[in-house]
């Protein structure tokens, strides 16, 4: 059993090792994959992107990193001029090209519109194959003929020989047959026009060489004229390149891909390693005590010490090796069933089943290498054995060392003080600009802050032997079964401690990895910048290619938000709301520009809530821009703005012309305050900001030309983007000019991801030169679930591997006391409750001190972090419950499952 059960717990981690680097490695192409999914069977393509004569450079094997010489001080100047727009131009006369145009294109749905992938040229060309495979039909040969992917024609509606309507074309293509891009996956939907229809596609044009070969030493002549290669000789076989700033090799390079997977799998193997150590260890401890005998004749036959301890690491290194070689086969059949399950159909999601072997030899030999450490201590015990008390049967508990629990409290405070002073001391190095930011003493720090915890759990588990003893002393008062089995764990502490410390290392790195991430969680929804109440439409509206300033004015304003209104109700919108705001003097670009009657009205926030200038502090909106804090929204929209619902009194009293306000800090005595400043004095910083007091080398504020008081109602409506509400009539009377900024709008239910899809197809469609429209959905910050489940799944799972192994040795090494304990008369409720408390004693244990050092780099890096993570955003109430239920459930699961029928134990007595 014990044998099988250490070949089980290393082969599983090496099998996740094995299935981890063979997808990693099937993810990254080899140049010859590479080359095909570009190229098909051509030989190169060009495309013009530098200015010509003016030291244009490229990387051999990757043309999209180029550039322009570098001079003395490290800087690129980018030189003046265009690539010429014909790169066949530079080509010897003759050459044979073949031109494709990459980009989008507009097309009738059966639902709509939509925006799909396109290319415009011949695709289907045969010796594209490879990058684009004919699927069915025929290949097009007509200028109204195209092809489509497959899961096109389903989004179309339409079969081959059916019609391919797109936007700015009056003329339908009839689609002849079906084609799919390499670069595609399966549901994809794209289209594939004539040359006719490049205009029409838009996106970048290559130029591809079906026959002609390019060397290194051509593609260096093109880039002299701006022109870029992908060539496969070069691709094949790349040129040492190096300049100051790209060195050789490229990222293609097979060694240069695979070094962050040897470093990511070190640090997973590791921790694997580690709680294989422990839990294998454990086994063999076991193992070697049922052993004791047969060694113990060993010995009586000459064999000496190092023999004996040689035979338990020969042992390990085997059970290592079986372990291994069933794991890397197992990972390298998982592997290709993952790849095959989760493949989408593209080539550049997994470009082949590649099997990394030096990489699996390594994995191989560290599998080896874990299977002879788990052996070391039981070697080391049973070298150290007394021979004949082997052969008597003697079973004496193993006695603490009474410098351990001494060595463990210093590492455990050590750890502590480590993790500590590493929070402080990158704090204050980050309140600083004494240290440089590429020094490495801003980084060094940080790894105390990990490196800590981990000290403090080798010394819980140094003195884990007379914490356990210590804990025997307490629990023998409890009763007969605490007592029996809290002795039982403080006898054998060889099997226990390795045990609760596996259990330990899991969950250290369980909440460590919940604390942290529950912090960067909250603060990332202390920053969300919400564009509309959560589940409401938001579509912003913004200036058009053609627009002349930052803002929209007159019939412009108003055709934007007529047509943002009908995006909405478009998408099944049941109330939609306008939010209008004034023009900032910022959309002129010079003070010239800025009429005599321009004005700016502000709400002022108190001074008692700006901050210090000089103070480094920051600042969160929300989406709220406190420096233009008012928005104007009509009553019977005010409501879907907000997202609340409102009495009829407050309504009555916002069209009577109050101020709607969800910042309560803008209000005093039950009224805000509006100051309205000329809009050359805002356009030159004279105007307060709500969030700084004046910096002193900044301008002084200006007299404002009008100030009035308007009366507030306060509402609880914090995660959207209005802070202060006003009518339509209530901004008229305030002298603001106004432009809509966005629509919001509610549905009533919520948009399906292909609803979504089409509103921003439909979106593209309605935007004009003069205005664009930026649909989306708001659905707020990422929340915890979506993480805290899987991690606590992970942990859970794990814990009870580890306590199943444990408790499952447990009860095979204590089969001789069942017997003995039956003998004397114990009821099998007696030996269920023992095995109760001993799951809640090595669970109990584990995760308790997995949380206890868990928690440390949590409250590490919130010191350092400068008050930005926040050690109450840890769920505490998690963690303790997760310390609290875990071992007990552990303890009920092994208190219920029924111990075995005791066996007569026999024991020889030696006279």
């Amino acid at each position: 059993m014990s044998s099988t059960l250490v070949a089980t717990l290393v082969a599983l981690p090496i099998a996740g090792m094995t299935a981890f680097l063979i997808i990693s490695m099937s993810s990254i192409a080899t140049p010859a994959e590479r080359v095909v999914v570009e190229l098909g069977r051509m030989q190169a393509w060009i495309k013009p992107l530098g200015v010509p004569d003016a030291g244009f450079w490229q990387v051999p094997s990757e043309p999209e990193w180029n550039g322009y010489p570098i001079d003395a001080d490290g800087a690129m100047t980018i030189p003046d001029g265009t690539p010429i727009p014909d790169p066949t131009t530079v080509l010897p006369p003759g050459t044979d090209t073949i031109a494709l145009t990459e980009g989008t294109a507009t097309v009738r749905t059966r639902a709509g519109s939509a925006v799909v992938p396109a290319w415009a040229g011949p695709a289907w060309e045969p010796r594209f194959e490879g990058a684009f495979t004919i699927v069915a039909g025929e290949r097009p040969d007509g200028e109204r003929e195209a092809m489509a992917t497959p899961a096109a024609l389903e989004r179309l509606g339409v079969g081959l020989g059916g019609q391919l309507h797109l936007t700015g074309i009056a003329d339908p293509y009839t689609l002849v047959g079906t084609l799919e891009a390499a670069t595609l996956a399966d549901d994809d939907a794209a289209v594939f026009l004539p040359s006719a229809a490049r205009a029409h596609v838009g996106g970048a044009t290559r130029w591809y060489l079906p026959e002609d070969e390019l060397s290194w030493p051509q593609v260096q002549e093109l880039n002299e004229d701006g022109v870029v290669a992908f060539s496969r000789e070069v691709v094949l076989d790349p040129p040492r390149f190096t300049n100051r700033f790209y060195s050789s090799p490229a990222s293609t390079d097979r060694w240069a891909t695979m070094w962050p997977l040897v470093l990511l799998l070190t640090v997973a193997g590791l921790f694997a390693g580690y709680v294989v150590v422990m839990l294998a260890g454990a086994a063999f401890a076991v193992a070697a005590r049922r052993q004791q005998r047969s060694l113990a004749v060993a010995a009586g036959v000459g064999a000496d010490r190092g023999d004996l301890s040689r035979i338990i690491l020969f042992q390990g290194a085997t059970l290592g090796l079986v372990g291994g070689a069933a794991g890397v086969g197992a990972g390298v059949g998982f592997a290709a069933l993952v790849m095959l399950a989760t493949s989408d159909g593209r080539a550049t999601q997994f470009w082949g089943l590649h099997v990394p072997w030096e990489l699996l030899a390594a994995v191989l030999v560290f599998a080896v290498v874990v299977g002879t450490v788990s052996a070391w201590m039981p070697a080391r015990r049973v070298a150290r054995s007394d021979a004949l008390q082997a052969l008597r049967g003697a079973r004496r508990p193993q006695r603490p060392v009474a410098s351990r629990p001494v060595w463990g409290s210093i590492l455990l405070a050590g750890g502590v003080a480590i993790t500590l002073l590493s929070a402080l001391a990158v704090a204050t190095i980050n309140a600083t600009d004494a240290v440089g930011y590429d020094s490495a003493w801003r980084y060094i720090p940080a790894y105390g802050i990990v490196v800590g915890p981990v000290l403090a759990q080798f010394g819980i588990l140094m003195s884990g032997p007379w914490m356990l003893s210590m804990c025997s002393r307490g629990l023998s008062k409890l009763g007969t079964a605490p007592k029996l089995a809290s002795r039982d764990a403080a006898a054998n502490p060889s099997r226990t401690v390795p045990a609760f410390a596996a259990i330990a290392a899991t969950v250290f790195l369980g909440v460590f990895a919940l604390g942290q991430s529950s912090m960067q969680s909250a603060q990332t929804a202390r920053l969300w910048f919400y564009q509309a109440p959560v589940g409401s439409i938001a579509v912003s509206i913004w200036p058009g290619s053609a627009a002349t300033t930052g803002a929209l004015a007159g019939d412009q304003a108003e055709d934007a938000a007529s047509a943002a209104v009908h995006l909405a109700e478009d998408a099944g919108a049941e109330d939609v709301a306008v939010l209008a705001r004034q023009q900032l003097m910022w959309v002129y670009r010079t003070p010239d520009e800025i009429p005599d009657e321009a004005a700016v009205s502000i709400a002022r926030l108190p001074d008692r809530y700006l901050l210090d200038p000089e103070s480094g502090a920051s600042f969160t909106s929300q989406g709220q821009d406190p420096s233009n804090p008012i928005t104007v929204v009509a009553a019977d929209q005010i409501e879907t703005a907000l997202g609340v619902d409102l009495p009829a009194s407050e309504l009555y009293a916002y069209r009577a012309g109050a101020a709607i306000v969800a910042d309560g800090r803008f209000v005093t005595d039950g009224a805000i305050t509006v100051e309205t400043y000329r809009g050359l004095d805002q356009y030159e910083g004279r105007v307060p900001d709500n969030i700084f007091h004046r910096h002193p080398d900044a301008p002084r504020y200006a007299r404002p030309v009008a100030s009035q008081r308007i009366d507030a109602i306060t509402v609880a409506a914090p995660l959207q983007s209005v802070i202060i509400a006003v009518t339509p009539e209530t901004a008229e009377r305030l002298g603001m000019r106004l432009a809509p900024e966005r629509v919001v709008a509610t549905t009533p239910e919520p948009l399906t991801q292909e609803a979504r899809d089409r509103m921003q197809s439909r979106a593209e469609v309605l935007s004009t030169p003069d205005f664009t429209l930026s649909p989306t959905v708001e659905g707020g910050p990422p929340g915890d679930a979506v993480w805290v489940v899987p991690l606590l799944t992970a942990v859970c799972v794990l814990v009870l591997g580890a306590s199943a192994v444990a408790l499952g040795l447990a009860r095979f090494e204590r089969r001789p006391d069942d017997a003995t304990l039956a003998a004397v008369g114990a009821t099998r409720s007696l030996r269920r409750r023992i095995g109760f408390w001993q799951g809640l004693i090595i669970a109990g244990f584990g995760t308790a001190a997995g949380a206890v050092t868990g928690v440390l780099p949590a409250i590490g890096f919130s010191i350092q972090s400068g008050g930005t993570q926040r050690v109450d955003d840890i769920p505490w109430w998690l963690i303790t419950g997760l310390v609290l239920a875990l071992p007990l459930a552990i303890a009920v699961v092994n208190g219920i499952v029924p111990p075995r029928h005791p066996e007569l134990t026999r024991r020889t007595v030696i006279t």
